[in-house]
């Protein structure tokens, strides 16, 4: 009996299988074997592992000297860190701590003025070279073509022109809602009123990546595999490629960490008749059904897993952790963090982020795509923010301090959302986009979106190369491989 034969049996009866199962059903004789596997289940089953097969030992590399990794450490985004502010009243807490958190990252390169002291009468700066850092209000572009941007600081408002024939005009029309940028120009004479008119911009500046940052492999042996978007519970979730993921884990014991940013299941009431194409009907069966997969990969590993916008979280960004009444199937090598997080690995750290704010990105930033999410990590780095943009499809929780600032530069930036994989390199960064184990769904269809699944990105810790696995049929290949520390060096 061929295997596709033997998941596609268990599939029909509502069951996933872990691909040891498998190969002994394939071994031992076929559809009997099935049939008294399926009846002799208890209730409440939804993955058939080794334990539920009587008689049949499991190769684990547990049981082959492999040592547990080292578990990983919460920098950022630990269970219970994201608070909401006590008053509505202080909303603008987190606005404020984001100003002025990006505005020391460029104090020094912009030299800034208050911009109370550039708009009032007879400014003594008028027809002078200023700089001035402010949070993008809002933009437009003039007749002749010019970007119009309106920024503020904690002292007031100006406008600021950047002219289409300059040099870096191109990044003028990136300028989006909300972020935090620096510029220096000349503030225009005043319009009658006295006071400075608008600043005529020479030089834009951003947060950005320091030049100076560069890359810190680890010390010891190991790598991590960077997934996503696993979405258990969708009649579109792919069990075989899954199936494969697992068997390659459990004979590759270098593979210390798996990485999932987020949508590990498909959600309940998510969308419009989301329930029409659901194979797991309840939310805690596809939480069960997720723990019980982790449960079958070797249990050495160190998994770490943070939410996105299908998970049974708040929408409302960062996201707390999985609460515990959804883990009860989960094993104990589970780290459950927010979103976002920032974890620390072998000393190499990777800021995880499910990446719901591409949506607000892309929609905001021309010549992006769905098809590039890679751009969409450069654009958050070099912004040194993972969303800033407010009242778009990203809700954001008031919070004391924007937890959504990247206040430390990390080594590895992980997203998902998009279900497209993408690994770009900026500044001495690693970007990934875990791409999604779901095939291509209605909406995809409709928004001419081609997903890539059953991808995973896998990263040598010691040398930051990396490379992308493909567990769809034909069998597991590479896709692109990359030698990261050698680029930054």
């Amino acid at each position: 009996m061929q295997k596709r034969e033997i998941v596609a049996r268990f599939l029909e009866a509502g069951l996933l299988v872990h691909p040891d199962v498998v190969t002994y059903i394939s071994e031992s004789g076929g559809s009997g074997v099935i049939e008294g596997i399926i009846s002799s289940l208890p209730s409440g089953i939804s993955v058939v592992t080794t334990k539920e097969v009587p008689g049949m030992t499991a190769p684990r590399l547990d049981k082959l000297n492999v040592g547990v990794s080292p578990v990983p450490e919460i920098l950022a985004g630990r269970e219970g860190s994201s608070i909401p502010t006590a008053n509505p009243e202080e909303s603008f807490a987190l606005f404020r701590d984001r100003y002025d958190t990006l505005a020391a990252m460029m104090r020094p390169r912009v030299s800034p003025i208050p911009i109370e002291a550039l708009v009032k009468q007879n400014s003594r700066f008028s027809d002078t070279d200023i700089g001035a850092i402010g949070m993008v209000v809002e933009g437009s572009t003039s007749a002749k073509g010019h970007r119009i941007v309106e920024i503020e600081d904690p002292t007031g408002t100006i406008k600021v022109l950047f002219n289409k024939n300059r040099e870096g005009f191109d990044e003028a029309e990136k300028i989006i809602p909300d972020e935090v940028i620096g510029v220096r120009g000349k503030l225009s004479r005043d319009n009658g009123g006295g006071g400075g008119g608008m600043i005529f911009s020479d030089t834009l500046f951003r947060p950005e990546i320091p030049l100076t940052h560069v890359i810190s492999p680890s010390k010891e042996p190991g790598k991590a595999v960077f997934i996503s978007d696993v979405h258990v519970g969708s009649d579109t979730f792919l069990p075989d490629a899954w199936n494969r993921f697992a068997s390659w884990l459990d004979k590759t014991p270098e593979v210390r960490y798996l990485l999932i940013a987020g949508d590990v299941v498909d959600g309940i009431g998510i969308y419009p008749n989301q329930d029409k194409e659901l194979h797991i009907k309840t939310i805690y069966e596809q939480y069960d059904a997720v723990g019980e997969m982790l449960s079958a990969l070797p249990s050495h590993l160190q998994i770490i897993l943070s939410p996105g916008n299908h998970d049974a979280v708040r929408a409302a960004e960062p996201q707390p952790a999985l609460p515990e009444e959804f883990r009860t199937q989960f094993p104990t090598n589970v780290t459950f963090v927010e979103n976002p997080a920032m974890v620390n690995i072998q000393s190499v750290n990777v800021l995880m982020y499910h990446g719901r704010s591409i949506d607000d990105l892309i929609k905001f930033i021309p010549g992006s795509s769905y098809e590039k999410p890679g751009d969409i990590m450069e654009a958050m780095l070099k912004r040194r923010h993972l969303g800033p943009i407010y009242g778009q499809r990203t809700p954001l929780l008031s919070t004391p301090a924007d937890n959504l600032v990247i206040r430390d530069v990390p080594d590895i930036l992980h997203t998902g959302h998009v279900h497209i994989t993408d690994v770009v390199n900026y500044r001495g960064v690693l970007g990934i986009n875990a791409g999604t184990w779901q095939a291509q769904t209605s909406f995809q269809k409709q928004m001419n979106i081609t997903p890539t699944p059953a991808e995973a990105v896998v990263v040598d810790l010691a040398t930051m190369q990396h490379e992308i696995l493909r567990f769809l049929d034909p069998p597991t290949e590479k896709r692109s491989t990359l030698n990261f520390a050698e680029k930054h060096h």
